[in-house]
């Protein structure tokens, strides 16, 4: 099966992280065909292991290796690209459309979060098969009150959000595979 490991966290606020090196941790764990996608934390790779196993053992793996609690999320190709093509966001030059990675129902606790904050004029949730989309107009991302709430402490390991056009990236490289 092949997955995109979603990484949070890294390369901010202090975890700075190789890609090169994170391939590696990946590589010492058995996974073949290896490769990561931008430097956001983004890592691809093939595997026969059970998804939930993996995920253990790969953010223990990391958390070790790199000195830091490491959090991850596994989609499978199929699930990249319903996230890419399902997107109910048209991109725009002034437009940034995030998606969440995170696991099925943890989309609600990020629609509660957007519903108690007050809204920036063109910013918009849509949660669709089980995906959560965000979008903001650019350089509003970090100063939206729904943006600082994704900062909080108690949601590091609900969820990790990457902007349409990565994923779009990753959707492609699956294809290259």
């Amino acid at each position: 099966m092949k997955y995109c490991a979603f990484l949070r966290g890294v390369n901010v606020k202090g975890t700075a992280m190789k890609m090169a090196d994170v391939v590696e941790v990946f590589k010492k764990q058995g996974l073949i065909k290896v490769s990561s996608v931008l430097a956001t934390g983004n890592i691809l790779f093939e595997s026969e292991e059970n998804p939930i196993e993996l995920r253990k053992i790969l953010e223990k793996a990391l958390s070790e290796h790199f000195d830091y609690e490491a959090f991850l999320f596994l989609k499978t190709d199929a699930h990249v690209k319903d996230i890419f093509e399902n997107s109910p966001f048209q991109k725009a030059e002034n437009l940034h459309i995030y998606s969440f990675i995170c696991e099925n129902g943890d989309e609600n606790i990020l629609l509660e979060e957007f519903k108690k904050v007050n809204h920036q004029e063109n910013e918009e949730v849509k949660i669709v098969n089980q995906n959560f989309y965000w979008k903001i107009p650019k350089g509003n991302t970090l100063d939206s009150n729904f943006g600082k709430i994704l900062g909080k402490k108690s949601l590091k390991d609900k969820f990790t959000s990457r902007n349409i056009n990565t994923i779009e990236k990753i959707m492609n490289k699956f294809s290259s595979l």
